[in-house]
């Protein structure tokens, strides 16, 4: 049965691929190889198999150019305007950072202001207690004066009468006109003193009256500096405690540890005086004054702690944003894979910054990463900045926010040159441009508020 089914198979190949035989001549002999119907099934199905596979083959490399050549060009697009706009947020950040810069040189010259106008008022007040004091001894004196004068016209009074009286003339005649030119002249002097008093004390009234008004000018323009103290420490913090949010930093807890290490530094702030009264209870003016100093201790705490946060960007020269933060495609293996910073490409051998105060908790080779430093920092941060082709500190020195610690380079596992910059967070990598961009924010919205207030 098999049997007959091979013969049939055979003769329905023999149809379609007859035997064939090719001959091969030389110069003495001839010969010939012969193909069987099974063998040239064989070789017709394993060319048409190369001849397929080629064109599958070919369709898809031309598919993928087609799609990477579009990708490139998209890529090549995002990467130009992630690079402008980097480039924007740098200049504007530097420019911001000079007005805060300047912000800060106003509000110390302003403070000095204040001190000053706080010795005038006191020096005001103490002349003019002492000016109400001599108005007192003087009305005192003119009461006295008054006095002694009604005294003496009863007197005189008396003695006229005692002339009048009959039988005393001849007396009067021998011994009035001494007592009477005497008390002439006592009435005319203390006519003469009261006048001068009357006119010491309106002299003196005035002068109380322009005290007074010179303090209530002296008050305004000290209510006007507290309006734009309050004001300005308002714009200060508010957009610094928004930085921190926006990066996801709890502020209570980042300004209690700040204030915790710098507890050595002096006792709490002491209540201002403005008055020399005595008075248990503050005054307005102190309770203004001691809620701006309480800002300016806050507005200090936020300073000092974005000092020691990345709120900066590691490059400060033309460079070009070629990757971001996230899953992206492997450029050596072409595979899915995290991307645990971001990449900042420019010419080798471009300053790479410190983006916080910190100290070095690594400066060498590391696999993957090529020449790395690694700088610890306070609430749990830590910065990465690797492939360099140069590192300029070593383990264990402290470094502050702009100090040069590296040169960009090629080392370790990448394409080209470029930095890479990671941010971690208690060990866990975050997107760098969280902390880039809240900063970046925080100046523009300080200066659109800062030209507001030009405006008004």
């Amino acid at each position: 049965m098999r049997t007959r089914l091979a013969i049939r198979i055979h003769a329905a190949m023999e149809r379609v691929f007859p035997e064939r035989r090719v001959f091969l001549k030389s110069d003495t002999d001839t010969r010939f190889i012969r193909l069987r119907p099974v063998t040239q099934l064989f070789i017709g199905a394993g060319a048409s198999a190369v001849v397929a596979w080629a064109i599958i083959a070919t369709a898809v490399l031309l598919m993928d150019s087609i799609g990477s050549g579009n990708f490139r060009e998209q890529a090549k697009r995002d990467q130009d305007m992630y690079q402008e706009r980097l480039n924007a947020l740098s200049l504007e950040r530097d420019a911001r950072a000079e007005e805060a810069l300047a912000a800060q040189q106003r509000f110390n010259a302003a403070l000095s202001q204040i001190s000053i106008m706080q010795s005038d008022l006191l020096a005001s007040e103490t002349h003019r207690r002492e000016l109400e004091t001599g108005i007192e001894v003087i009305q005192s004196t003119l009461r006295d004066t008054m006095s002694d004068r009604e005294t003496a016209r009863t007197e005189l009074a008396a003695l006229q009468a005692e002339q009048a009286a009959p039988g005393s003339s001849q007396n009067a005649t021998t011994a009035s006109p001494a007592p009477i030119n005497f008390m002439a002249e006592a009435l005319a002097q203390t006519a003469k003193e009261r006048d001068q008093i009357q006119e010491n004390a309106r002299h003196a009234l005035q002068r109380a009256i322009d005290l007074e008004l010179d303090l209530k000018l002296k008050e305004e323009q000290n209510d006007q500096i507290f309006r734009q103290l309050e004001e300005a420490m308002t714009i200060s913090v508010a957009p610094l405690d928004k930085m921190f949010r926006t990066a996801g930093m709890p502020t209570d807890k980042i300004i209690e540890q700040v204030r915790r290490g710098y507890s050595g530094q002096g006792g709490p702030l002491t209540p201002l005086s403005f008055t020399t009264r005595g008075e248990d209870e503050p005054t307005v003016d102190e309770l203004r004054a001691n809620r701006i100093l309480s800002q300016m201790d806050l507005l200090n705490m936020y300073r000092i702690a974005a000092e020691r946060a990345p709120f900066a960007s590691p490059v400060k020269a033309a460079v070009r944003y070629t990757s971001g933060f996230g899953f992206r495609r492997d450029p050596k293996t072409g595979g899915r894979r995290m991307h645990n910073g971001s990449d900042f490409a420019g010419p080798a051998g471009t300053d790479i910054l410190a983006t916080a105060d910190g100290v070095v908790s690594h400066a060498g080779w590391q696999s993957g990463y090529g020449r790395l430093v690694k700088i610890k920092h306070d609430f749990g941060i830590e910065t990465f900045y690797a492939h360099n082709s140069r590192i300029r500190v070593k383990k264990g020195q402290r470094v502050s926010r702009g100090d040069h610690i590296a040169d960009m380079g090629s080392t370790g596992r990448v394409t080209g040159t470029h930095l890479h910059y990671e941010v971690r967070v208690n060990g866990s990598p975050v997107n760098p441009m969280i902390y880039i961009k809240a900063a970046s924010n925080v100046f523009e919205e300080q200066d659109k508020r800062a030209r507001f207030q030009d405006v008004r």
